[in-house]
């Protein structure tokens, strides 16, 4: 991989500098660069097998840049494609963002004291991203049906409204000027998905899910709110089912109740126990 992204670099006229950044179980590679034309720059590279290339992830911050211009995302330099060694990359030059992550994870840890100018400007994030039309998925009918009611014990709901979504909507994604990172997953989920995720994951924080709770009450209230609530806990708590956020296991199955008391009729499952 460090070979692989020298090489990247190199073909799109950066310089590499600073500190690695490894991605998710080591299958992305990232790294600061300068640009002669594109000044300081974000290099990054995505390994599969080859034969693996192409695809939702693949593609997702190419189409990213198509499709929405206007949210505040890094812009896009330049790709580079290539095979070898039994491996499809894919090298990605990106505007650098010289703003801190709110966080340096997906879940919370510590509270967060953000202006309402920030929430003003990460509302019309998502109103932009929902009204975008797409043919990606982010999240499926098919894969509801089946872990719903595996990971969380409550029937599966039937989704009525689908928006686009960024599909990994959290802290560790977004910055204190709320750029929005990671657009490798981007498509088609429950109405409310991104701002059921933010919420899910700042468990820990009481008092900054309590905020988000209230900035993002028109997508979480009501029965589309409480479907993409329950979806992400599902989500969340399948991904803790293999090691991942452990210590958020205990919010999230409150979550779960939260999200179906007094609702249980708005699914159409029949509900099973917490696994």
């Amino acid at each position: 991989m460090e070979a692989a992204l020298n090489r990247a670099a190199s073909t799109l006229g950066a310089t590499v500098r600073g500190p690695q950044a490894w991605g998710w179980h080591g299958r992305t590679l990232g790294h600061r660069a300068d640009h002669p034309e594109h000044g300081s720059c974000w290099l990054r590279l995505l390994s599969v097998p080859t034969g693996k290339a192409g695809g939702k992830l693949w593609e997702g911050t190419e189409r990213a840049a198509a499709a929405f211009p206007a949210v505040r995302k890094p812009a896009l330099h330049g790709i580079y494609d290539w095979t070898g060694d039994g491996a499809a990359y894919r090298a990605e030059l990106t505007s650098f963002v010289d703003e801190p992550v709110l966080s340096p994870e997906p879940v919370l840890h510590r509270e967060l004291d953000l202006p309402e100018a920030w929430f003003a400007t990460v509302r019309t994030t998502l109103t932009t991203i929902a009204a975008t039309p797409t043919d990606r998925t982010a999240v499926r009918q098919q894969w509801i049906d089946r872990a719903v009611p595996q990971f969380t014990g409550q029937p599966a709901p039937v989704i009525e409204h689908w928006d686009c979504a960024h599909g990994d909507f959290h802290a560790a994604n977004l910055t204190a000027g709320a750029t929005l990172l990671d657009w490798e997953g981007w498509g088609s989920a429950p109405r409310g998905y991104d701002a059921a995720m933010i919420y899910a994951y700042a468990q820990l924080a009481p008092g900054t899910a309590g905020r988000i709770r209230e900035e993002f009450a028109p997508l979480l209230d009501g029965p589309d709110g409480r479907s993409a609530l329950l979806v992400v806990c599902a989500e969340l708590l399948q991904s803790a089912s293999r090691g991942d956020h452990p210590d958020l296991t205990s919010a999230l199955r409150a979550l779960v109740k939260e999200a179906t008391a007094g609702h249980v009729d708005q699914f159409d499952a029949a509900a099973q126990p917490l696994t």
